[in-house]
Protein backbone atom coordinates (compact mmCIF):
# COMPACT_ATOMS: atom_id res chain seq x y z
CA UNK A 1 0.00 0.00 0.00
CA UNK A 2 1.19 3.46 -1.04
CA UNK A 3 1.86 5.54 2.45
CA UNK A 4 1.72 9.32 1.92
CA UNK A 5 2.40 11.89 4.59
CA UNK A 6 0.77 15.05 4.30
CA UNK A 7 1.17 16.05 8.02
CA UNK A 8 4.35 18.48 7.82
CA UNK A 9 2.75 21.03 9.86
CA UNK A 10 2.76 18.57 12.67
CA UNK A 11 6.00 17.11 12.37
CA UNK A 12 8.61 16.69 9.59
CA UNK A 13 11.27 13.24 8.96
CA UNK A 14 14.92 14.36 10.12
CA UNK A 15 16.67 15.04 6.72
CA UNK A 16 19.63 12.52 6.32
CA UNK A 17 22.24 15.08 6.92
CA UNK A 18 20.54 16.56 10.05
CA UNK A 19 21.15 12.98 11.18
CA UNK A 20 24.62 11.89 9.84
CA UNK A 21 25.38 15.41 11.57
CA UNK A 22 23.62 14.59 15.02
CA UNK A 23 25.11 10.71 15.16
CA UNK A 24 29.11 11.57 16.80
CA UNK A 25 27.44 13.81 19.89
CA UNK A 26 25.64 10.56 21.19
CA UNK A 27 28.15 8.85 21.33
CA UNK A 28 31.96 9.71 20.27
CA UNK A 29 31.65 13.29 20.99
CA UNK A 30 29.92 13.70 24.34
CA UNK A 31 31.45 15.88 26.58
CA UNK A 32 29.55 18.03 28.88
CA UNK A 33 29.81 21.72 26.81
CA UNK A 34 29.97 23.44 30.27
CA UNK A 35 33.40 21.13 31.66
CA UNK A 36 37.19 22.36 30.79
CA UNK A 37 38.58 19.32 29.24
CA UNK A 38 39.21 18.95 25.65
CA UNK A 39 36.16 16.23 24.53
CA UNK A 40 34.00 19.57 26.10
CA UNK A 41 35.69 21.99 24.55
CA UNK A 42 34.48 19.92 21.26
CA UNK A 43 31.42 20.43 22.42
CA UNK A 44 30.88 23.50 22.93
CA UNK A 45 32.25 24.41 19.56
CA UNK A 46 29.82 22.12 18.31
CA UNK A 47 27.58 24.44 20.56
CA UNK A 48 28.70 27.40 18.87
CA UNK A 49 28.35 26.55 15.44
CA UNK A 50 24.55 25.58 15.90
CA UNK A 51 23.83 28.84 17.52
CA UNK A 52 25.03 30.66 14.61
CA UNK A 53 23.29 28.51 12.06
CA UNK A 54 20.26 28.72 13.41
CA UNK A 55 21.08 32.53 14.14
CA UNK A 56 21.72 32.98 10.14
CA UNK A 57 18.32 31.83 9.22
CA UNK A 58 16.63 34.60 10.75
CA UNK A 59 19.03 37.25 10.91
CA UNK A 60 20.02 37.47 14.40
CA UNK A 61 23.24 37.46 16.09
CA UNK A 62 24.40 34.04 17.43
CA UNK A 63 24.01 35.59 21.45
CA UNK A 64 20.60 35.93 20.68
CA UNK A 65 19.98 32.88 20.20
CA UNK A 66 18.93 30.78 23.14
CA UNK A 67 18.06 26.88 22.76
CA UNK A 68 14.94 25.23 24.59
CA UNK A 69 13.42 21.95 24.84
CA UNK A 70 10.63 22.76 22.54
CA UNK A 71 8.54 25.79 20.82
CA UNK A 72 6.12 25.88 23.10
CA UNK A 73 8.81 26.41 26.18
CA UNK A 74 9.63 29.03 24.40
CA UNK A 75 6.42 30.50 24.10
CA UNK A 76 5.92 29.87 27.85
CA UNK A 77 9.66 31.95 28.78
CA UNK A 78 8.41 34.81 26.28
CA UNK A 79 5.05 35.66 28.22
CA UNK A 80 5.75 34.01 31.74
CA UNK A 81 9.36 35.70 31.63
CA UNK A 82 8.06 39.00 30.41
CA UNK A 83 5.21 38.81 32.70
CA UNK A 84 7.85 38.42 35.80
CA UNK A 85 9.99 41.49 34.57
CA UNK A 86 7.63 43.93 33.81
CA UNK A 87 5.11 43.28 36.95
CA UNK A 88 5.45 46.42 38.63
CA UNK A 89 5.21 48.24 34.85
CA UNK A 90 1.84 46.61 33.85
CA UNK A 91 -0.42 43.87 33.78
CA UNK A 92 -1.81 44.04 30.87
CA UNK A 93 -0.76 41.31 27.46
CA UNK A 94 -2.49 41.81 24.43
CA UNK A 95 -2.35 38.12 21.52
CA UNK A 96 -4.60 36.94 19.39
CA UNK A 97 -7.71 34.42 19.45
CA UNK A 98 -5.85 31.93 17.17
CA UNK A 99 -2.97 31.45 19.03
CA UNK A 100 -1.11 27.95 19.48
CA UNK A 101 -2.72 26.45 22.98
CA UNK A 102 1.02 27.39 24.23
CA UNK A 103 0.38 30.83 24.33
CA UNK A 104 -3.47 30.49 25.27
CA UNK A 105 -2.80 28.53 28.27
CA UNK A 106 0.00 30.59 29.35
CA UNK A 107 -2.08 33.70 29.01
CA UNK A 108 -4.80 31.63 30.69
CA UNK A 109 -2.49 30.75 33.68
CA UNK A 110 -1.55 34.37 34.11
CA UNK A 111 -5.14 35.48 34.09
CA UNK A 112 -5.76 33.40 37.08
CA UNK A 113 -2.84 35.32 38.65
CA UNK A 114 -3.84 38.98 38.26
CA UNK A 115 -2.74 39.76 34.84
CA UNK A 116 -5.06 40.81 31.93
CA UNK A 117 -5.37 39.58 28.58
CA UNK A 118 -6.69 40.84 25.42
CA UNK A 119 -6.97 38.33 22.78
CA UNK A 120 -8.06 39.98 19.39
CA UNK A 121 -10.07 39.35 16.82
CA UNK A 122 -9.68 37.91 13.41
CA UNK A 123 -11.11 38.94 9.72
CA UNK A 124 -12.59 35.45 7.90
CA UNK A 125 -9.07 34.80 6.83
CA UNK A 126 -7.46 34.86 9.99
CA UNK A 127 -5.55 38.04 9.92
CA UNK A 128 -5.19 40.32 12.70
CA UNK A 129 -6.63 44.16 11.66
CA UNK A 130 -3.80 46.19 13.10
CA UNK A 131 -5.91 49.22 13.66
CA UNK A 132 -7.70 46.78 16.10
CA UNK A 133 -4.13 45.97 18.02
CA UNK A 134 -3.38 49.53 18.19
CA UNK A 135 -6.76 50.55 20.01
CA UNK A 136 -6.09 47.37 22.37
CA UNK A 137 -2.84 49.40 23.79
CA UNK A 138 -3.27 50.43 27.10
CA UNK A 139 -0.98 52.43 29.50
CA UNK A 140 -0.65 48.60 31.27
CA UNK A 141 0.27 46.86 28.41
CA UNK A 142 3.56 45.27 28.83
CA UNK A 143 3.60 42.54 26.52
CA UNK A 144 1.97 41.94 22.83
CA UNK A 145 2.35 38.47 21.10
CA UNK A 146 1.02 37.39 17.73
CA UNK A 147 1.95 34.06 15.65
CA UNK A 148 3.81 34.88 12.68
CA UNK A 149 1.78 31.68 10.64
CA UNK A 150 -1.20 29.92 11.90
CA UNK A 151 -0.47 26.35 12.72
CA UNK A 152 -4.23 25.57 11.56
CA UNK A 153 -5.30 27.47 8.47
CA UNK A 154 -1.67 28.73 7.48
CA UNK A 155 -2.92 32.30 7.68
CA UNK A 156 0.71 34.45 7.51
CA UNK A 157 0.05 37.35 9.83
CA UNK A 158 1.53 41.48 8.99
CA UNK A 159 4.28 40.78 12.25
CA UNK A 160 6.04 43.94 10.56
CA UNK A 161 3.82 46.19 10.83
CA UNK A 162 2.36 44.59 14.23
CA UNK A 163 5.93 44.99 15.74
CA UNK A 164 5.90 48.90 14.67
CA UNK A 165 2.65 49.49 16.63
CA UNK A 166 4.15 47.77 19.57
CA UNK A 167 7.47 49.60 18.86
CA UNK A 168 5.64 53.01 18.56
CA UNK A 169 4.38 52.40 22.02
CA UNK A 170 7.47 51.15 23.43
CA UNK A 171 6.04 47.44 24.61
CA UNK A 172 8.00 44.32 23.75
CA UNK A 173 6.24 41.88 21.07
CA UNK A 174 6.70 38.24 20.84
CA UNK A 175 5.92 36.11 17.68
CA UNK A 176 5.66 32.50 17.59
CA UNK A 177 7.31 31.84 14.58
CA UNK A 178 7.13 27.71 15.07
CA UNK A 179 5.45 27.25 11.11
CA UNK A 180 6.92 29.97 9.78
CA UNK A 181 10.73 28.75 10.36
CA UNK A 182 12.03 27.75 7.16
CA UNK A 183 9.12 28.71 4.94
CA UNK A 184 8.85 31.96 4.58
CA UNK A 185 11.70 34.46 4.81
CA UNK A 186 13.04 35.45 8.04
CA UNK A 187 15.08 38.81 9.10
CA UNK A 188 14.57 39.47 12.65
CA UNK A 189 16.34 42.89 12.09
CA UNK A 190 13.66 44.05 9.56
CA UNK A 191 10.62 42.73 11.24
CA UNK A 192 12.06 44.68 14.43
CA UNK A 193 10.56 41.78 16.83
CA UNK A 194 11.55 41.58 20.35
CA UNK A 195 11.68 37.71 20.73
CA UNK A 196 10.93 35.47 18.22
CA UNK A 197 10.01 31.27 19.11
CA UNK A 198 11.06 28.16 17.03
CA UNK A 199 11.05 24.65 16.67
CA UNK A 200 13.61 21.74 14.80
CA UNK A 201 11.02 19.32 14.57
CA UNK A 202 9.20 21.70 11.74
CA UNK A 203 12.44 21.88 9.44
CA UNK A 204 13.29 18.98 8.95
CA UNK A 205 15.38 18.33 12.42
CA UNK A 206 14.96 16.58 15.41
CA UNK A 207 12.06 16.79 18.11
CA UNK A 208 12.86 17.79 21.92
CA UNK A 209 14.78 21.10 20.30
CA UNK A 210 13.54 24.33 19.94
CA UNK A 211 14.94 28.06 20.27
CA UNK A 212 14.11 31.42 21.79
CA UNK A 213 15.35 34.39 20.08
CA UNK A 214 15.70 37.27 22.18
CA UNK A 215 17.33 40.71 21.10
CA UNK A 216 20.33 41.76 22.01
CA UNK A 217 20.01 43.94 25.44
CA UNK A 218 16.32 42.99 26.57
CA UNK A 219 16.29 40.89 29.86
CA UNK A 220 13.50 39.02 30.10
CA UNK A 221 13.19 36.82 33.70
CA UNK A 222 14.74 33.45 33.34
CA UNK A 223 12.29 30.12 33.37
CA UNK A 224 14.67 27.76 34.51
CA UNK A 225 16.73 28.09 37.25
CA UNK A 226 19.55 25.84 37.98
CA UNK A 227 23.37 25.87 36.37
CA UNK A 228 24.62 28.74 34.01
CA UNK A 229 23.84 27.08 30.81
CA UNK A 230 22.88 29.90 27.44
CA UNK A 231 25.02 32.48 29.34
CA UNK A 232 22.92 32.24 32.41
CA UNK A 233 19.17 32.68 30.83
CA UNK A 234 18.20 28.76 30.96
CA UNK A 235 19.19 26.29 32.97
CA UNK A 236 19.99 22.19 31.89
CA UNK A 237 22.58 20.67 30.51
CA UNK A 238 22.42 21.42 26.56
CA UNK A 239 20.56 18.67 23.86
CA UNK A 240 24.13 19.09 22.63
CA UNK A 241 22.53 16.18 19.52
CA UNK A 242 19.68 17.97 18.94
CA UNK A 243 21.10 21.47 19.29
CA UNK A 244 23.77 20.22 16.50
CA UNK A 245 20.63 18.62 14.68
CA UNK A 246 18.29 22.15 14.90
CA UNK A 247 21.71 24.11 13.47
CA UNK A 248 22.24 21.30 10.49
CA UNK A 249 18.41 21.99 9.29
CA UNK A 250 18.39 25.65 9.90
CA UNK A 251 21.29 25.41 7.46
CA UNK A 252 19.79 23.50 4.93
CA UNK A 253 16.47 25.29 5.07
CA UNK A 254 18.58 28.90 4.75
CA UNK A 255 20.06 27.52 1.60
CA UNK A 256 17.06 25.59 0.28
CA UNK A 257 14.00 28.38 1.09
CA UNK A 258 13.51 29.59 -2.34
CA UNK A 259 13.19 25.68 -3.83
CA UNK A 260 10.93 25.05 -0.52
CA UNK A 261 8.81 27.12 -0.62
CA UNK A 262 8.00 27.17 -4.53
CA UNK A 263 7.89 23.36 -4.24
CA UNK A 264 5.41 23.31 -1.54
CA UNK A 265 3.71 26.09 -2.89
CA UNK A 266 2.97 24.50 -6.26
CA UNK A 267 2.36 21.11 -4.58
CA UNK A 268 -0.79 22.49 -2.37
CA UNK A 269 -2.08 24.68 -5.02
CA UNK A 270 -2.67 21.69 -7.66
CA UNK A 271 -3.91 19.59 -3.99
CA UNK A 272 -6.66 22.78 -3.91
CA UNK A 273 -7.52 22.96 -7.56
CA UNK A 274 -7.78 18.88 -7.93
CA UNK A 275 -10.25 18.66 -4.62
CA UNK A 276 -12.28 21.22 -5.66
CA UNK A 277 -12.41 20.42 -9.44
CA UNK A 278 -13.11 16.63 -8.32
CA UNK A 279 -15.09 16.72 -5.15
CA UNK A 280 -18.34 19.58 -5.00
CA UNK A 281 -18.89 21.03 -1.58
CA UNK A 282 -15.43 21.72 -0.37
CA UNK A 283 -14.23 25.51 0.65
CA UNK A 284 -10.74 26.71 1.46
CA UNK A 285 -10.30 27.77 5.14
CA UNK A 286 -7.79 31.21 5.34
CA UNK A 287 -6.80 33.65 2.79
CA UNK A 288 -4.70 32.56 -0.11
CA UNK A 289 -2.81 35.69 -0.46
CA UNK A 290 -0.40 35.34 3.14
CA UNK A 291 -0.46 31.71 3.39
CA UNK A 292 1.90 29.47 4.75
CA UNK A 293 3.49 27.36 1.52
CA UNK A 294 2.32 23.93 2.45
CA UNK A 295 -1.09 24.55 4.17
CA UNK A 296 -4.24 23.62 2.79
CA UNK A 297 -7.02 23.16 5.18
CA UNK A 298 -10.02 22.50 3.97
CA UNK A 299 -13.93 21.81 4.87
CA UNK A 300 -15.87 18.42 3.39
CA UNK A 301 -19.63 19.61 4.25
CA UNK A 302 -21.71 17.10 5.27
CA UNK A 303 -19.47 14.42 6.51
CA UNK A 304 -16.90 14.30 9.85
CA UNK A 305 -13.51 15.12 9.56
CA UNK A 306 -12.36 12.17 12.06
CA UNK A 307 -14.33 9.70 9.54
CA UNK A 308 -12.61 11.22 6.31
CA UNK A 309 -8.91 11.23 8.41
CA UNK A 310 -9.55 7.30 9.70
CA UNK A 311 -10.56 6.48 6.24
CA UNK A 312 -7.63 8.34 4.36
CA UNK A 313 -5.03 6.42 7.13
CA UNK A 314 -6.72 2.81 5.84
CA UNK A 315 -4.89 3.84 2.58
CA UNK A 316 -1.90 5.06 3.59
CA UNK A 317 -2.67 8.68 3.80
CA UNK A 318 -2.32 10.72 6.82
CA UNK A 319 -3.32 13.87 7.56
CA UNK A 320 -5.03 16.06 10.37
CA UNK A 321 -7.79 17.24 11.43
CA UNK A 322 -6.13 20.65 13.19
CA UNK A 323 -3.30 21.03 15.38
CA UNK A 324 -1.69 17.57 16.49
CA UNK A 325 -1.15 18.97 19.62
CA UNK A 326 -5.01 18.95 20.77
CA UNK A 327 -6.22 16.39 18.17
CA UNK A 328 -7.05 14.20 20.64
CA UNK A 329 -9.98 16.87 22.01
CA UNK A 330 -13.65 17.36 20.44
CA UNK A 331 -13.98 20.78 21.30
CA UNK A 332 -14.29 22.05 17.75
CA UNK A 333 -11.24 24.06 16.34
CA UNK A 334 -10.61 27.72 18.41
CA UNK A 335 -8.87 28.91 15.25
CA UNK A 336 -11.77 28.22 12.75
CA UNK A 337 -14.41 29.09 15.55
CA UNK A 338 -12.21 32.52 15.28
CA UNK A 339 -12.95 32.90 11.19
CA UNK A 340 -16.35 32.90 11.84
CA UNK A 341 -16.92 29.20 10.27
CA UNK A 342 -20.09 27.29 11.08
CA UNK A 343 -19.31 24.09 13.76
CA UNK A 344 -20.81 22.03 11.42
CA UNK A 345 -18.17 22.83 8.58
CA UNK A 346 -15.40 23.04 11.65
CA UNK A 347 -16.04 19.03 12.36
CA UNK A 348 -15.63 18.46 8.57
CA UNK A 349 -12.55 20.16 8.13
CA UNK A 350 -9.17 18.51 7.68
CA UNK A 351 -5.78 20.10 7.02
CA UNK A 352 -3.08 19.13 4.61
CA UNK A 353 0.42 19.92 4.62
CA UNK A 354 2.48 19.32 2.27
CA UNK A 355 6.91 19.39 2.48
CA UNK A 356 9.97 18.34 0.57
CA UNK A 357 9.25 14.44 0.54
CA UNK A 358 5.97 15.02 -1.49
CA UNK A 359 5.37 14.75 -4.62
CA UNK A 360 2.71 14.98 -7.19
CA UNK A 361 2.24 11.88 -7.71
CA UNK A 362 0.95 11.52 -3.98
CA UNK A 363 -1.22 14.21 -4.60
CA UNK A 364 -3.13 12.69 -7.26
CA UNK A 365 -3.27 9.08 -5.19
CA UNK A 366 -4.45 11.32 -2.23
CA UNK A 367 -7.24 13.18 -4.81
CA UNK A 368 -8.43 9.89 -5.98
CA UNK A 369 -8.32 8.29 -2.70
CA UNK A 370 -10.20 11.23 -0.98
CA UNK A 371 -12.90 11.27 -3.54
CA UNK A 372 -13.84 7.83 -2.80
CA UNK A 373 -13.52 8.08 1.06
CA UNK A 374 -15.90 11.39 0.48
CA UNK A 375 -18.36 9.89 -1.60
CA UNK A 376 -18.52 6.62 0.28
CA UNK A 377 -19.36 8.76 3.46
CA UNK A 378 -21.53 11.07 2.27
CA UNK A 379 -24.06 8.40 0.97
CA UNK A 380 -24.14 6.97 4.68
CA UNK A 381 -24.46 10.40 6.18
CA UNK A 382 -27.37 11.25 7.58
CA UNK A 383 -26.85 15.19 6.76
CA UNK A 384 -25.98 14.58 2.99
CA UNK A 385 -29.59 12.50 3.08
CA UNK A 386 -31.43 15.81 4.17
CA UNK A 387 -29.38 17.53 1.81
CA UNK A 388 -30.70 15.25 -1.06
CA UNK A 389 -27.63 14.01 -1.95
Amino acid sequence: MRQVYLDYSATTPVKKEVLDAMLPYFSELYGNPSSLYSIASESKEALVKARTQVAELIGAQEKEIFFTSCGTEADNWAVMGTADALKDKGNHIITTKIEHHAMLHSCEFLEKHGYDVTYLNVDEGGRVNPADLESAITDKTILISVMFANNEVGTIEPIKELAGIAKKHKILFHTDAVQALGNVEIDVKDLGVDMMSMSAHKIYGPKGIGALYIRKGLRISNYLHGGAQENKRRAGTENLAGIVGFGKAAELARVNLDEHIRHSSELRDYLIEQVQEKIDHVYVNGTMEHRHPGNANLTFEFIEGEAMLLYLDMSGIAVSTGSACSSASLTPSHVLDALGIPVERIHGTLRFTVGDMTTKEDIDYVVDTLKKVVSKLREISSVSSEKGW
